[in-house]
C-alpha cells in the first residue's frame, strides 16, 4: 500500500498490529533498506511496539527533502480518519531543516507536532559498539545526531549495527546487513511508551518532578543553575503547572520560601541532617530488590567503589549472589518536597565530600546508592512521568558510560531509565547542553541569559571556553583533532595563568587521552565556576523578560556587536563623533587617547605597509549579500578598504563631544588622571590602524557636525582635550550614550527616540535602533515562551529547535528562547584549529605533488563532503583555502567566520594553487556560507594582479574569459563563468549518477561513467548571471572547462 509523489516515493507498510483505540507510532526508514530487504531493525522496533500494545506505522522513504514526501506524511499521519499518530521515530539520517537559516524551517515537524525520536542505525559493528567509550564513529555521530538535533529530534538510542550476512562468490565481497539489538530496541519502545502516556494523561493526573542542582554539596548551594535564579524559577514553573490544571498544593510563594521549605528536610549537606526531618525514603529492602535488577557489570561496579565506603564489607564479597544482604537496613531518605502531584527534589551528590564541583565531569566515578535510590524512587514510587532538571548544568548527564549510543551499562541510563526529560538550560552553552540530549534523551528548553551585562568571560578566558567546547564536540566527531586542541588548550591555560596548582595541576608532558580529559574536565568545572561567580548580581528568571535597567543594558550588550549591514550600537555612535577607534577591541593598556585616536593632522602609523607579515582584508565583508561593490576595485594592496567603519568623508569638520553624559551602570566616574586600564586601538593583521573605509593613516579625521542630534546640547572640546581622557573612560561614555538610546526607545514604546533637541537621529544610529525595534524587542518579549514551550513539551507536543549562543557575543538569532538547542553552528566553521589542520594538509600535498613531479601543482580537483566537514570542523575547506592562499578572518567575540584575507607570495613562499571543488549534495545543502566564501576567495585571488606562474588561478580566469567571449558572451558574463570553480548536482538531486548505473550493470566502459558524472556534477555554484550572488546551480556540461583548465591532481576529503 502506498503513495508515490512526481519527485520521490513513500510506501506505507502494513502494521499487523492491533486495532484502535491503541496509540499508533510513525516510524519512517529508508526505501534502499526496503529493497534490500535489510528491514530486521524496523521489524523488532515494530514487534517491540506491539508488545507494548502500540499500533506501528512503518513508512519507507525516499527522502525527507522531498515537498511531495513531507506533504503526504503530513496528511498520513496528522490525526484525521483515525490515522493520526502520538510520536514519530526516524531512522533516517541528516536533517530536514537547513542549517544556513538563523531560524530552521521546521515545517514537517510543527506540523505534525508530535514528539520526534531520531533513533541511529549505526554504520558501526556491535563489537565495535560495544568496546569503546565513544559509541558512534565520528560520521554515524555527525549524519545520525549533530544533524538530527537540528530538527528538534529526541537523540535515543543506536538499535543495530552492521554484520556481514554472507559472502557474495561472484561479486567477491561481503553481503553486509543492520542487525538489531534486542535490549537497544527494548530500550525505545519503553521511551516511547511512557512519551505517549505522559502525552495522554490529563493534567491533573500528571505526576512531574522538578529537580535542582546541587554543587558542592552544601546548603549555601542549592539550586544554583548558572545564570538562573532557579529558586524563583522553579516558583514559577509551579505556577504555570498550577494554572495549565496540574493539581498542586501550597505553592510557595518565593524562592527564598521554596529554599527554606527544602532545607527544612533533609539535603545534601551533612550537617544537620541526624535532625532533619525526612519527608519521604526508600526502604533498604525495596533498595536491595531494585539492586538485583540491574545488569551485572553495573551491580559489580557499584560495589567495587562503593561496598567498603558504604557498607563495610569487602568488593569481592559484595560481588557475590549474596551481597544483598549487606545493603544497610535503614531506609534511603529521599530530599525534597511533594505538592501534589509534583514533586520539587534536591540532586543527590555523586560522593565526593571534598570538592564535589571538580568532579562532577569525572568519567570513572560511579553513583552512590543513594543516588540511584533517588532516581529509583522517582520513577517507581512517586512515579513521576516526566523529569525535570532546571538549570545548567545537574550531574546525570556527566556519570560514567559511553559518549554516545549508550548501553543498559551506562550510568545515565541506570539512573534515568526510559524517563521523558526536560532540561531549562542556559542558551549560550551548547556544548554541555549537547551532553544532556545525547546521553539522556533530553528536550532543551533554553532560557536567556543573565539580565547582567558583564555576566561574561572575556578575552584568554573566553577563548579557551571555545576550545574546551571544540575538545568536547571532537571527541565524538574527530578524535585526530585532539592532540592539536590539547596544545592549544594548554597553551592558552598557560598563559592566562590556569595551569598552577590552584586551579588544575597540569604537569609537563601530558598527552594520555584520560589525562587529558581530565585535565579539561577540571578547565571547564573551573569556567564554569568563574561565569557563575560573575553573575551572582543579576540572575535570569525562567520565563520572565527583564525589565527595566535590566532589560536596557541587555540590549545594549546585544546590540554593541556588528552584525550584517550593521556597525554594532556603540560603533555607530563612535563613527558620529569622529572616532576612529573600535570600542569593541578587547586589548587592554595604559595607553593615552593620544595613541589610540587619529587626530588632525597626525599620522597613527608609520610602519611600512610593504613590510606586513599578513594583508589586509581583501574586498570588504563577503557576508554583504547586498553589496554592489565590485570586488576588482577593492583589492588594492597594501591597504584594504572595508572595516567596521563606513565612507565618512561627507561630513563636515567638527570637534567630537564632551564626554560627560552619565554612566550606564550608575557608578560614579573614576578620576581621569588614574592609571586605569584603557583600550588598545584595533589593528589590521599587518599592523596598520583599524580605520573606516577610504580613510588612511594620513587621512584628516572626520568628526561629527556641529548639530549632531544626540550631540548638539553638549559643550564640544577641541580635540586637544580629548587627548586627556582615557579610553576605557571614551567607552564608558559610548555605553552610557547607547544606554540612554536604548532607554528612550523602550520608553517611548517602539517609536523612534526623541532626542532632548527634538532633532531626528543619524542615519547609522537610526539603522540599529530600527533593528533593536524591530528584531530585538519582540524576541524578548516573547521570552515567555520559555514556560509556555515547557508546558508543552509535558502535553506531549513537538518543541521546535532553535540555534545556541550567547546573544550579547553577536548571536542575536538565538532569540526568542524558549527552544530546544542545537549545537551546530556552520558560520564558525572552518574552525581556527581546522585552519591550522588545513594548512599543513595543503602544505603536505604540495610537498609530494613537487617531489613526484619536479614542478609546483597549477590546478587541484577536490571532492568535499558535508559529513566531513561537520565532524573536522571543516579542515576540507581550510585547505583549499590555503592552496588558494587564502587565510579565513575570525570575528573576535564568537569566532565566527567574518572574512578572509589573501597571503602575500612573499609570505607563501610558492604560486597559488587553482582548485576547483565538486561538493556534495548535504554539503550544498548545508553549508551555502562556505560556498560564498570560497567563491569570493576565488573571485578576489582571481583579479590580483600577479605573475602567471605565480597565479595560475588568474592566468586561467583570464585565457577563459576571452574564450567565452569568442564564444558571444558579454564581458561580464564571460568573467563570471571563467571564474566557476564549485561543481556538484542539480539542486535538488544528490548523488553522483553512478550508483544506479553500477547497480543495474548498466555500463559498458570507464568513458559511460565519466559521462554520468559530468552530467551530474556540472552544475556550478556561486555568482550566476545576470543574478547577484546568490547560492544556486547552472548546468554547465556543454561547456565544462577546457581540457587546459582541468585539474591536474585530485583529493578526496572525507
Amino acid at each position: 500500500k502506498g503513495d508515490k509523489g512526481d519527485k520521490g516515493e513513500i510506501f506505507v507498510s502494513s502494521p499487523s498490529s492491533p486495532s484502535p483505540p491503541f496509540p499508533k507510532i510513525g516510524i519512517l526508514f529508508y526505501r534502499a533498506h526496503y529493497l534490500a530487504g535489510n528491514t530486521a531493525p524496523i521489524d523488532a522496533l515494530c514487534r517491540a511496539l506491539r508488545e507494548r500494545n502500540l499500533i506501528p506505522v512503518p513508512i519507507f522513504v525516499s527522502s525527507l527533502q522531498d515537498a511531495d514526501i513531507q506533504s503526504t506524511l503530513i496528511d498520513y499521519f496528522q490525526p484525521q480518519e483515525g490515522r493520526g499518530i502520538e510520536l514519530l521515530l526516524v531512522t533516517t539520517s541528516f536533517s530536514v531543516a537547513k542549517l544556513d537559516s538563523d531560524v530552521p524551517e521546521l515545517g514537517l515537524w510543527a506540523k505534525l507536532d508530535v514528539p520526534v525520536f531520531q533513533v541511529i542505525l549505526s554504520g558501526g559493528t556491535f563489537p565495535q559498539w560495544e568496546g569503546e567509550f565513544q559509541g558512534l564513529t565520528p560520521r554515524d555521530t555527525a549524519m545520525n545526531v549533530v544533524l538530527p538535533e537540528v530538527d528538534g529530534r529526541i537523540i535515543t538510542r543506536a538499535v543495530s549495527f552492521k554484520s556481514v550476512q554472507t559472502r557474495h562468490p561472484l561479486l567477491e565481497t561481503d553481503v553486509v546487513v543492520y542487525e538489531p539489538v534486542c535490549d537497544r530496541v527494548e530500550f525505545v519502545a519503553d521511551l516511547a511508551l511512557n512519551w505517549v502516556k505522559l502525552r495522554q494523561t490529563p493534567p491533573p493526573s500528571r505526576k512531574i518532578a522538578l529537580i535542582l542542582a546541587n554543587y558542592p554539596n552544601r546548603d549555601g548551594r542549592l539550586a544554583n543553575g548558572v545564570g538562573l535564579d532557579t529558586p524563583a524559577s522553579c516558583v514559577e514553573i509551579l505556577n504555570a503547572l498550577q494554572e495549565a490544571g496540574y493539581y498542586l498544593e501550597n505553592i510557595p510563594e518565593t524562592g527564598d520560601e521554596l529554599i527554606q521549605l527544602l532545607t527544612s528536610g533533609v539535603t545534601n549537606d551533612s550537617e544537620g541532617n541526624s535532625w532533619r526531618l525526612a519527608r519521604q525514603e526508600l526502604s533498604g529492602a525495596e533498595y536491595q530488590e531494585y539492586f538485583s535488577t540491574l545488569p551485572p557489570e553495573v551491580q559489580k561496579g557499584i560495589c567495587d567503589r562503593w561496598s567498603q565506603k558504604e557498607w563495610g564489607v569487602e568488593s569481592e564479597e559484595c560481588g557475590k549472589e549474596t551481597s544483598l544482604t549487606y545493603f544497610p537496613d535503614s531506609p534511603f531518605p529521599i530530599p525534597g518536597i511533594q505538592l501534589g502531584n509534583i514533586f520539587i527534589g534536591i540532586q543527590p551528590s555523586r560522593g565526593y565530600d571534598i570538592d564535589p564541583s571538580l568532579n562532577y565531569h569525572a568519567p570513572d566515578l560511579e553513583p552512590t546508592t543513594a543516588y540511584l535510590a533517588f532516581y529509583y524512587w522517582l520513577r517507581r514510587k512517586f512515579g513521576a512521568q516526566a523529569i525535570v532538571h532546571i538549570g545548567k548544568h545537574g550531574n546525570l548527564e556527566w556519570l560514567p558510560g559511553k559518549s554516545l549510543a549508550l548501553s543498559e551499562n551506562c550510568y545515565p541510563e541506570v539512573a534515568l531509565g526510559a524517563m521523558p526529560h526536560f532540561y531549562p538550560f542556559i542558551v549560550n552553552d551548547p556544548g554541555e547542553g549537547s551532553q544532556a540530549k545525547r546521553r539522556a534523551h533530553a528536550v532543551i528548553i533554553d532560557h536567556l541569559t543573565p539580565p547582567m551585562t558583564r555576566a561574561e568571560l572575556y578575552g584568554g578566558l573566553q577563548q579557551l571556553e571555545g576550545l574546551v567546547d571544540e575538545y568536547y564536540e571532537a571527541q565524538s566527531l574527530d578524535p585526530s583533532r585532539l592532540p592539536l586542541l590539547r596544545d592549544r588548550i594548554f597553551q592558552l591555560m598557560t598563559e592566562e595563568n590556569l595551569a598552577g596548582d590552584g586551579v588544575t595541576n597540569v604537569r609537563d608532558g601530558v598527552t594520555d587521552l584520560r589525562d587529558v580529559t581530565d585535565v579539561v574536565n577540571r578547565i571547564d568545572g573551573y569556567l564554569c565556576e568563574l561565569k557563575e561567580a560573575q553573575i551572582r548580581d543579576g540572575l535570569h528568571i525562567f520565563g520572565k523578560c527583564p525589565q527595566g535597567r535590566q532589560l536596557r543594558d541587555l540590549i545594549v550588550a546585544i546590540a554593541r556587536h556588528p552584525g550584517r549591514n550593521r556597525l554594532g550600537l556603540t560603533r555607530a555612535i563612535a563613527k558620529d563623533w569622529g572616532w576612529d577607534f573600535d570600542p569593541l577591541i578587547p586589548n587592554r593598556s595604559n595607553n593615552e587617547i593620544e595613541n589610540n585616536f587619529i587626530t588632525s593632522g597626525g599620522s597613527h602609523s608609520s610602519q611600512n605597509p610593504d613590510d606586513t607579515l599578513t594583508p589586509p582584508l581583501a574586498g570588504g565583508s563577503w557576508e554583504d549579500k547586498n553589496s554592489s561593490q565590485n570586488l576588482d576595485d577593492t583589492l588594492a594592496p597594501p591597504l584594504a578598504k572595508g572595516g567596521w567603519g563606513g565612507n565618512n568623508s561627507s561630513n563636515k569638520q567638527a570637534s567630537p563631544p564632551k564626554l560627560d553624559i552619565p554612566l550606564t551602570s550608575g557608578e560614579s566616574q573614576k578620576n581621569e588622571n588614574t592609571s586605569s586600564e584603557s583600550i588598545l586601538p584595533p589593528y589590521l593583521p599587518n599592523g596598520q590602524p583599524y580605520l573606516p573605509s577610504g580613510q588612511d593613516a594620513h587621512t584628516t579625521t572626520n568628526l561629527p557636525s556641529s548639530n549632531n542630534p544626540l550631540t548638539a546640547h553638549l559643550s564640544l572640546p577641541a580635540p586637544e582635550a580629548i587627548k586627556n581622557q582615557n579610553i576605557r573612560s571614551a567607552i564608558e561614555k559610548l555605553e552610557a550614550a547607547a544606554a540612554k538610546l536604548v532607554e528612550e526607545l523602550i520608553a517611548s514604546h517602539n517609536q523612534q527616540p526623541i532626542t532632548n533637541n527634538q532633532q531626528p537621529i543619524t542615519n547609522n544610529q537610526q539603522i540599529e535602533l530600527n533593528w533593536i525595534r524591530d528584531r530585538i524587542l519582540p524576541a524578548l518579549q516573547l521570552t515567555n515562551q520559555e514556560i509556555t514551550q515547557l508546558l508543552r513539551g509535558l502535553d506531549g507536543h513537538y518543541v521546535p529547535s532553535g540555534a545556541a549562543g550567547a546573544p550579547t557575543r553577536g548571536r542575536p538569532e538565538v532569540l526568542p528562547t524558549g527552544r530546544n538547542f542545537y549545537s551546530v553552528d556552520i558560520r564558525a566553521i572552518p574552525t581556527e584549529t581546522a585552519w591550522d589542520v588545513g594548512r599543513k594538509a595543503a602544505e603536505a600535498l604540495i610537498e609530494r605533488y613537487t617531489q613526484e613531479n619536479g614542478e609546483y601543482p597549477k590546478t587541484l580537483g577536490m571532492s568535499v563532503w558535508g559529513t566531513s566537514t561537520m565532524r573536522t570542523g571543516g579542515d576540507d575547506i581550510a585547505e583549499a583555502l590555503a592552496l588558494l592562499g587564502v587565510r579565513p578572518v575570525w570575528e573576535g567575540i564568537s569566532r565566527r567566520v567574518i572574512d578572509f584575507e589573501i597571503l602575500p607570495l612573499s609570505v607563501l613562499g610558492r604560486p597559488r594553487v587553482d582548485v576547483t571543488l565538486r561538493i556534495s549534495g548535504f554539503f550544498r545543502d548545508g553549508f551555502p556560507n562556505l560556498i560564498d566564501l570560497f567563491y569570493n576567495a576565488v573571485v578576489a585571488v582571481s583579479s590580483l594582479d600577479e605573475p602567471i606562474e605565480e597565479n595560475p588561478l588568474a592566468a586561467q580566469v583570464k585565457k577563459e574569459t576571452e574564450l567565452w567571449q569568442e564564444a558571444g558572451l558579454s564581458q561580464e558574463e564571460a568573467k563570471v563563468r571563467s571564474r566557476w570553480r564549485i561543481f556538484g548536482s542539480k539542486p535538488g538531486a544528490y548523488g553522483a549518477g553512478l550508483q544506479g548505473l553500477i547497480e543495474g550493470q548498466n555500463w559498458q566502459d570507464e568513458e559511460d561513467l565519466a559521462r554520468a558524472y559530468l552530467n551530474w556534477s556540472s552544475f556550478a555554484y556561486g555568482e550566476i548571471p545576470p543574478c547577484p550572488p546568490l547560492i544556486r546551480g547552472e548546468s554547465l556540461t556543454e561547456s565544462l572547462p577546457k581540457e587546459e583548465s582541468l585539474p591536474e591532481s585530485l583529493a578526496k576529503e572525507e
